[in-house]
């Protein structure tokens, strides 16, 4: 009974708050509203809507689903300092890192499901229920780690929060095995889908071992900046607190996380480069382009030269405890791994396609639509966990709150 007196009172927190939170809860509806006309549209028209073909099938939701997933597994960046090593300073924080981590599987599954066209083949993913092809489909295993990942995060956070509001010590022969099982599923949730990329052997741009090692190492930088930034947000907007120490060493973890993705991004770039076999063209289309088609040459540049800056201001320590440049570097982060991830991935990976055509893709307004309605899904979910999850951590929600509050009346 206690339970669902908590999941009642945690609806009332969501739903009370100040003028800029009822702002930007409106502002994330009225995205999700335009993404969801979008949806529609596609529905009812097909994936022709999508500037996707037959040249190009992945686009630009598999390439957000792909940088989310990074996201997602991030969570363990904050996990293994604060539990495994119980550092206090990231153990405060450490549940937010959660909280991401089941925001971004969520925009995952979403990402997959406006990407399979009609929603009625999504049940063949169903485990029990679909046709899941386990275990000769890639594609069924990111989905049942992914699944499983969501559900492993969720009944953690839902536990900690609960024993916290009650005002009791969680049991830790309950919660540690769980954590540590995280760690694992969140490495094979992100290596799974580079699996998904090198598997296909037609496709001699991502037929690499690295590639399941880079997809991990870029996820270890962008997904810690994405908390970066929501701890300063957060700190600025509620009575959160957080020690300059527990930032401090996300970002000095992010820097040699940094450090290994450029590492294995240049280990690509000689591999290519020197063997100057026929499979370079995919990378001269990123960084020369083919005669005309030089449409993402700017992407992949800029990719390469944020991240670089962003590694600097990580890996200099006078750079990474200042606060502007700690936040530029982050941004920084942000962005290239995004690029890195979409453009600088799928593009060259397609192009030339199997018959040696050029088909320059970008994505439609329609596509932009849905995953703009997606992303806003995730923040709303976010922001309203976070809520919830910072009133009970700084006491201001509670049982012992609650009967005080009807005590005076």
């Amino acid at each position: 009974m206690n339970f669902f007196r908590f999941i009642k009172e945690s609806v009332k927190v969501v739903l009370h708050g100040n003028k800029w939170y009822y702002t930007w809860l409106l502002f994330l509806f009225a995205l999700i509203f335009w993404g969801a006309g979008g949806y529609i549209q596609q529905l009812d028209k097909g994936l022709i809507v999508t500037n996707m073909g037959d040249s190009i099938s992945w686009g630009f939701y598999i390439g957000n689903f792909t940088f989310l997933v990074g996201v997602a597994a991030a969570a363990i960046m904050l996990v293994i300092p604060a539990y495994i090593y119980n550092w206090k300073p990231i153990k405060e924080v450490a549940i937010f890192g959660e909280l991401l981590a089941i925001s971004a599987v969520i925009m995952c599954m979403l990402f997959v499901l406006v990407d399979v066209g009609s929603p009625l083949r999504l049940w063949h993913m169903l485990p029990f229920f679909g046709k899941l092809n386990i275990p000769s489909s890639l594609l069924g295993w990111d989905f049942l780690v992914l699944s499983f990942y969501f559900i492993l995060n969720l009944v953690i956070v839902t536990y900690l929060l609960y024993k916290y509001f009650n005002k009791k010590e969680y049991n830790k022969s309950f919660v540690f095995p769980l954590i540590l099982l995280s760690i694992p599923v969140a490495i094979s949730l992100h290596s799974v889908t580079a699996f998904l990329y090198n598997g296909l052997a037609a496709r001699p741009y991502w037929n690499t071992a690295l590639l399941a090692p880079k997809f991990l190492a870029s996820a270890f930088c962008s997904g810690p900046a994405v908390l970066l930034i929501l701890f300063q947000v957060l700190k600025k907007t509620t009575n959160f607190k957080i020690k300059d120490e527990a930032i401090w060493k996300i970002a000095e973890l992010m820097a040699y996380a940094m450090f290994l993705n450029l590492f294995f991004f240049f280990s690509e770039i000689f591999k290519e480069v020197y063997s100057n076999t026929e499979h370079i063209v995919h990378l001269k289309y990123l960084f020369q382009g083919i005669g005309e088609n030089n449409d993402i040459v700017f992407y992949g540049w800029i990719s390469i030269i944020i991240s670089v800056i962003a590694f600097l201001l990580f890996l200099i320590p006078a750079t990474r405890k200042n606060i502007v440049t700690l936040n530029i570097g982050a941004l920084l982060i942000y962005f290239g791994v995004y690029i890195e991830k979409g453009i600088a991935l799928i593009i060259p990976g397609f192009t030339p396609d199997v018959q040696g055509q050029i088909y320059a893709y970008t994505p439609s307004l329609t596509e932009i639509r849905i995953s703009a309605g997606i992303f806003s899904i995730g923040f709303l979910i976010f922001t309203l966990l976070t809520k919830v999850a910072v009133a009970i951590i700084f006491d201001s929600f509670s049982v012992e709150s609650l009967k005080k509050k009807k005590a005076a009346v």
